[in-house]
């Protein structure tokens, strides 16, 4: 196997490991990725935004930084980042084509923050207008085909980093997450990703066109990645307060448990407001009896947790409020400063609920979306769209309750692959844990591993 098909199946963990050998310098690693990307890219379309002359001086850095004996955390590894993030020079556009003359003054600060660890940064990948879909398309970049199966969605908003990581192009990324954004494109692809607890990572520079808006309240940013570890090694540099957080130190807890064992585990894989198909109920269900033979206690039923029904009701209501705001005609009347108000009430009810559900309990499972993969729909309209499970039609907005779970309360949520169906599509479970807890759903998910390895790379 050559360096290109190195990068393509090993984790950045153990491309860190062949810098500091010396097994290849950061700038072979990056030519390597750019070969890949030029090679098989044209069927996927995931990176869209290029950068490559700027990434191979950033990699000549590093090796000269290697060369000094300089660590950093990500000295010389390939990766890309979502679109939706300000890279110096390029434009940022959301896939609005009025944004695509903008060109970005500098770096995202999460992308700032990644380049002083060393990261080697080729580009940007593809996302939906307005990161409103679990499909990644738009007039200015075309389609993100998914790389288990060119037909089919590769998820959305970040739907291109998924892609990116499944293909190999690229070690590591960094999407958004409002509405399963980061956790629906890992589901789809088969691979690790990360919604963070909200607002452990500053969102500074992240933003259509150069626009200034305040933050929005739910959306958060997370990594995606070949293995857990990796998910860890970028949370650790992108996490953090910024210059205009009301607190100048964040102390996340380190893993409740190190063994499998040791987790008390509750199933949700059935929702009052939507329905997940045989194939993901049927992995959960696996992974739950794996669980328990593992010494693992598993249970699905709690007086302690959260009303789903409200926390659906009030999710949906912030969230139409937030993506909405500046949105002209979209048929629904605006709210009042007292309604929004209400909502935080009923949001800060279901987050206490949540903590003292996670006094008796480590980790959730649920679905991050009811089905694998679907197919590639020009319907722009989500009450028209279809999205057929178990052989019937069903409501594709809806699936937005399995992502509302953790979202509405501001939880952490690790996406984990669970193999492969038998159309070779992924599954998945999102992993969801303690408010400021990341780094047990991660450590949760590493732990996964001997029970559920990762699916083939897609090739």
């Amino acid at each position: 196997m050559g360096l290109e098909g190195e990068l393509a199946t090993s984790t950045a963990a153990q491309l860190a490991a062949g810098l500091k050998r010396k097994s290849f310098s950061a700038a072979e690693l990056c030519d390597a990725s750019i070969s890949r990307i030029e090679a098989l890219d044209p069927k996927i379309n995931a990176v869209v935004v290029r950068d490559f002359e700027r990434a191979r001086a950033e990699a000549r850095m590093a090796d000269n930084l290697i060369a000094r004996g300089e660590t950093r955390a990500l000295l010389g590894i390939p990766m890309t980042v979502k679109e939706s993030f300000d890279l110096r020079g390029h434009p940022t556009t959301w896939g609005f084509p009025e944004f695509f003359e903008h060109r970005a003054r500098e770096d995202a600060l999460a992308v700032q923050r990644l380049k002083a660890a060393g990261a080697v940064v080729l580009g940007k990948t593809n996302v939906p207008p307005a990161l409103a879909d679990w499909q990644s398309a738009n007039p200015i970049y075309g389609r993100t085909n998914n790389p288990h199966n060119l037909a089919y969605s590769a998820g959305g908003s970040s739907g291109g980093s998924a892609s990116a990581i499944a293909m190999g192009f690229s070690a590591l990324e960094v999407g958004s997450d409002i509405g399963g954004s980061v956790r629906i494109p890992a589901a789809f692809c088969g691979v690790y990703g990360h919604k963070a607890s909200y607002g452990v990572i500053p969102m500074g520079g992240h933003n259509p066109g150069g626009m200034q808006y305040a933050p929005q309240l739910l959306s958060v940013l997370g990594p995606i990645a070949r293995s857990a570890d990796d998910l860890v090694s970028v949370l650790d540099v992108i996490a953090g307060p910024d210059a205009e957080s009301p607190a100048n130190k964040l102390v996340m807890p380190q893993p409740r448990h190190a063994r499998l064992s040791s987790f008390r585990v509750f199933v949700i894989d059935q929702h009052p407001a939507v329905m997940a198909d045989a194939d993901i109920r049927g992995a959960i269900e696996d992974l739950a009896d794996d669980l328990t033979k593992a010494g693992a206690s598993v249970a699905r039923q709690s007086s302690l947790l959260p009303d789903l029904s409200v926390s659906w009701r009030t999710y949906q209501a912030m969230l139409h409020t937030i993506v909405t705001r500046r949105a002209a005609n979209n048929g629904r009347a605006p709210i009042t400063a007292h309604d929004w108000l209400g909502h935080l009430d009923d949001q800060l009810r279901i987050r206490r609920q949540w903590s003292d559900f996670f006094r008796h309990f480590d980790v959730v499972l649920a679905p991050a979306f009811g089905t694998p993969a679907f197919p590639h729909s020009d319907e722009q309209d989500w009450r028209k769209r279809e999205l057929m499970m178990d052989g019937e039609s069903s409501n594709f907005g809806a699936q937005l309750a399995w992502a509302g779970i953790a979202t509405v309360a501001n939880l952490p949520s690790t996406a984990v692959p669970l193999g492969v169906n038998k159309a070779g599509l992924p599954l998945s479970v999102q992993v969801i844990g303690p408010f400021l807890e990341d780094k047990t759903t991660i450590a949760f998910a590493k732990l996964l591993v001997r029970e559920c390895p990762l699916p083939a790379l897609a090739s």
